[in-house]
């Protein structure tokens, strides 16, 4: 009846408004366009000839930056006052994530990041009644995503005050306080004392003249009796809220890296300022190439950092490089990512990583937990999973088991975004504190039985900024009022050990989740900026041959200092950098793209400088010798390409006659019985007899099964690639039918007339061709007038591959138009609009020889052209769809399907490390939630005595329901990055 709430909420925010006393006006400012184009340019010294700029003007721009100067002097009667200077000059985004930010300058000294969250700057006492340089460097921001446009600004605010402590104070309690009234059940007496209270409180206050002395006086007395009424009522809670401060800082998104570069400066100059206003706040900051970028460009800010951390006020953990997507990057990845990171933090910091850090990683592999013991980690945290679409995990602190048995404790951060509802299972990592948040940590908590330490990571972030005033003023208050849990601050590696006590401690049961960590959401991820995600398979392959030459070329020379290390761990930053968790998912603009292929060819360069170096130690300039390797761990039949253009045969090394297949400029050649992690020497003789190739046996005198590295001529095929085989191509899907080794071979040592004729030893064709029918020594393959396979039968095994009446190879586009967050999602209901790619345009046998059968295929859809070489082996039992998309549809998902006579209720994919079984039905809506999967090299699909496997060299997004096999190819979203496709 009294409306008392809404009274107090109107009070609360006049109140709010007379903080600042003796204000005086910046009305305007020296400025200029910034053109510099570097991260951390020269702070300007000279004015002449600069515009002016005052309060009330508007400026707009895109990726724009602008210096504003003014020389200040603070009044010398000032002193013993908080001295606070209010700059409201932009709009920021939520979460920092576009708008208007910038940088302080005192003195040409950075001093504090600005922005529409920090918009306080405090000045020490020390100078009042100095004059000093005032600047900022504005910067306009980006868009957020989407269409490229212009940000507008304006100069709204930018004025000097003295901060009225006492009025502050009231401001922030009463808020506080009327924000728990909020939260309370309506049973709770602590709610109608709390609310009493302020009421009582608020009518001490004068508002006949505000601002006032008098009006002051009664500001005081109000917020004395209100502390004394709170303080009375004393607080007894068993629940401990542990705060970490933190800024959560994508590497990129909707800005670039070298944006981060200026984020992180700004982000972590306002932490050192709020540091020194607050004792007790302790922040912590993960990913070490952030502190890289702060050590190359802000060495002075650097330098501070390190003091705090000496202190123990500033927190260096978390694990990773950067915090890395945990579904596409390899196991070698994920291993490097925590050693180069570890490294780091334990070279410039002295920290030994307790936990790994991943509060925004779109699901984790089931690799995890192994990779972490064996890295010397027991702790993960993470909050993302709490987005599931269909499914709450069910517990939020549990006993995790990877794949080999190992366990590590297992944290999910619980805290509520304060405009959710209490229904809501959303949780943040970039947490605000308030009466909701702190209570509904809680409240939203289920391992309650067994533990009473909570964790809220709280400060502004995704794009940076972290803790404001306004945090750290609440984080005291919360803490004295009742009907709340206790609110303390706390280093995440102390919650983590308390926490770990508390499991070992309880005589509850401590659950424990075994597989993988499934994140029902941004499933698209497995398969935007494809290009990105095939340079990032390309590049971990070259470096693990790199390293393994250059490895085995120093212990050759029994000098290890020889190995190319550093260079190598220079391009794997590069490597790791970009597969930051919004990078290498395709979640990024258009220029984020730009920037990661200049990554990746200076990556390139580096790989394929360190194998130059070696081939130069290693390798003898011999004419027409040339050597193969084989990077895998067992030994493999390799059919090399040789680029040699001239007619001949090619020989081993004991003089044997090697099968070789001419086209376009080069051989194929088959290299049979190459060692494991060794290489064969292979000759060419241009003769072209193979009578005359056996005279090189005396001059070809190596020993066939030799395994050292003191190889000759060049090397072969110059491939990236380590599993056999021909050079991969661009979106190539393998498939490979049956489970046996190609059986009842024959030798591979054969006369040159039948390697030219394509005949095998008894006069027979190899392979044969009649219209759409193909004869291979594996398989009987028809295809129907649209290029796709209509029967796969299999000859070793004596049964049909395709499920009756079903096909393979065929293109399918399903409607991609997700409900949200276009770069990131395929949801469920795509399938409900499928069309067939079936206007084939070309259909031809391009080359028929002893070793291979190639048939080339184009196809139009749309305004899409499909181009496919279907490729079949003598040798080997998989056969390659070699496709190019020249894709020019958009919120269109293509996909290749196979339709397979296999029954099985479970399908292995390819992980790190090893494979995950995931059910192939939808019994469970859990089941039905991975309707798209991620798979590294392959998806299987098995039953007791056959299987089918889709293998791919740069893909990852796979479904395979009931006997459906489908690998994802291209696709483009409508917003994000414009340009590149997925």
């Amino acid at each position: 009846m009294f409306h008392t709430d809404r009274k107090l909420d109107r009070r609360i925010h006049e109140v709010k408004n007379y903080r600042y006393r003796d204000v005086r006006e910046l009305k305007e400012f020296a400025v200029r366009e910034d053109e510099q184009g570097v991260v951390n340019p020269v702070v300007p010294v000279c004015f002449d000839d600069w515009d002016t700029i005052r309060v009330g003007d508007c400026w707009s721009g895109r990726d724009r930056y602008l210096w504003m100067h003014k020389e200040v002097e603070i009044p010398e009667e000032w002193k013993g006052q908080r001295v606070v200077g209010i700059f409201d000059f932009g709009k920021t985004g939520a979460g920092n994530n576009s708008g208007f930010e910038a940088m302080c300058y005192i003195n040409e000294k950075p001093y504090q990041g600005v922005d529409i969250n920090h918009m306080e700057v405090f000045f020490p006492e020390e100078m009042c009644g100095k004059r000093f340089r005032l600047t900022f460097r504005l910067w306009s921001g980006l868009e957020g995503g989407g269409v490229p446009r212009e940000q507008e600004h304006k100069i709204k605010r930018a004025d000097l005050a003295c901060l009225d402590e006492q009025t502050d104070d009231l401001y922030y309690l009463g808020s506080l306080i009327l924000d728990t009234v909020g939260q309370l059940d309506d049973g709770d007496p602590v709610k109608y004392d709390l609310r009493t209270a302020l009421d009582q409180a608020s009518h001490c206050i004068d508002w006949s003249y505000p601002g006032s002395e008098v009006f002051y006086e009664t500001v005081r007395q109000a917020d004395e009796f209100l502390n004394e009424k709170i303080d009375g009522m004393g607080k007894e809670s068993r629940i401990n809220v542990h705060c970490v401060g933190h800024t959560h800082i994508d590497m990129a998104w909707l800005w670039r890296l070298k944006h981060t570069h200026e984020k992180a400066s700004r982000s972590f100059s306002t932490v050192l300022r709020m540091m020194e206003l607050f004792p007790e706040y302790i922040f912590l900051q993960t990913q070490p190439q952030i502190y890289e970028y702060i050590k190359e460009d802000f060495p002075e800010i650097y330098e501070e950092i390190k003091k705090r951390v000496k202190e123990g006020r500033w927190e260096t953990d978390g694990g990773m490089w950067v915090e890395a997507d945990c579904n596409l990057t390899s196991g070698e990845s994920l291993t490097r990512q925590i050693l180069i990171g570890s490294r780091f933090l334990k070279e410039e910091f002295g920290k030994d990583v307790e936990y790994l850090w991943l509060p925004d990683v779109f699901g984790y592999s089931w690799a995890l937990p192994q990779i972490l013991k064996k890295s010397g980690i027991d702790m993960f945290m993470t909050t993302k999973i709490s987005w599931n679409q269909y499914n709450r995990m069910p517990h939020d602190t549990f006993r995790w088991k990877g794949m080999d048995g190992s366990e590590v404790l297992t944290h999910f951060i619980t805290t509520p975004e304060p405009w959710n509802g209490p229904d809501s299972w959303f949780y943040t990592y970039n947490g605000l504190l308030t009466g909701r948040t702190v209570k509904g940590v809680w409240d939203s908590y289920s391992e309650k039985e067994m533990n009473k330490d909570l964790l809220i990571s709280f400060g502004y972030g995704d794009g940076g900024g972290g803790v404001n005033r306004d945090l750290l003023e609440a984080r005291r208050r919360l803490d004295k009022i009742p009907g709340l849990p206790n609110v303390k601050t706390s280093t995440a590696g102390a919650y983590f050990r308390k926490l770990k006590e508390n499991v070992r401690d309880t005589e509850q049961y401590v659950h424990t989740w075994d597989g993988e960590l499934y994140l029902e959401y941004h499933r698209g991820t497995y398969t935007s900026q494809g290009y990105n995600k095939r340079m990032n398979r390309k590049m971990e392959l070259l470096y693990r041959k790199a390293e393994w030459l250059t490895a085995m070329a120093a212990v050759g020379k029994q000098n290890l200092d020889g190995a190319e290390q550093e260079k190598l761990t220079k391009g794997w930053k590069m490597i790791l950098t970009n597969q930051f968790h919004d990078i290498i998912p395709g979640s990024s603009i258009h220029e984020v793209y730009e920037d990661s292929r200049r990554d990746y060819e200076a990556v390139r360069q580096i790989g394929e400088e360190v194998i130059a170096d070696y081939r130069e130690q290693a390798l003898q300039n011999t004419e027409d010798a040339y050597t193969v390797y084989n990077a895998s761990g067992w030994k493999s039949d390799i059919l090399a390409e040789i680029p040699e253009t001239e007619s001949g045969v090619f020989t081993d090394g004991a003089g044997n006659v090697l099968l070789s297949q001419q086209e376009d400029g080069m051989y194929y050649v088959q290299v049979p019985d190459v060692p494991s992690m060794g290489h064969r020497r292979v000759l060419f003789c241009k003769e072209g007899t193979a009578a005359e190739a056996k005279g090189l046996e005396g001059k070809a005198k190596e020993a066939a099964d030799r395994t050292d590295f003191a190889g000759g001529g060049k090397e072969a095929a110059d491939r990236t690639d380590f599993a056999g085989g021909e050079k991969e191509a661009a979106d190539r899907t393998d498939f490979a039918g049956g489970e046996k080794e190609a059986a009842n071979r024959t030798d591979f040592a054969v006369g040159a007339k039948e390697a030219a004729d394509g005949m095998d030893q008894t006069g027979q064709r190899i392979f044969t061709v009649h219209g759409k029918e193909l004869e291979t020594p594996f398989y009987s393959i028809t295809l129907n007038d649209y290029g796709q396979i209509t029967r796969l039968y299999d000859k070793q095994e004596a049964r049909e591959v395709l499920a009756p009446g079903e096909r393979g190879n065929v293109l399918q586009v399903f409607e991609d138009k997700p409900l949200d967050n276009d770069a990131w999602d395929i949801d469920i209901f795509y399938q409900q609009k499928m069309r067939e790619v079936t206007d084939l345009t070309a259909f031809e046998v391009t080359c028929q020889g002893p070793l291979r059968l190639v048939v080339h295929m184009e196809w139009k859809y749309m305004n899409t052209s499909i181009s496919q070489d279907m490729i079949l082996y003598r040798f080997d039992r998989r056969i390659d769809f070699r496709t190019d998309v020249d894709l020019q549809e958009r919120q269109q998902l293509f996909k290749a399907a196979f339709t397979v006579d296999v029954r099985s209720t479970y399908a292995t994919y390819d992980i790190q490390y090893g494979n995950v079984r995931r059910p192939n039905h939808w019994n469970t809506s859990w089941d039905q939630a991975r309707f798209e999967s991620v798979g590294h090299r392959f998806a299987d699909l098995s039953e007791r005595n056959y299987g089918v496997a889709l293998l791919n060299d740069c893909k990852y997004g796979y479904d395979v329901k009931d006997n459906v096999m489908r690998i994802s190819l291209p696709f483009i979203q409508k917003c994000m990055d414009l340009v590149f496709p997925r």
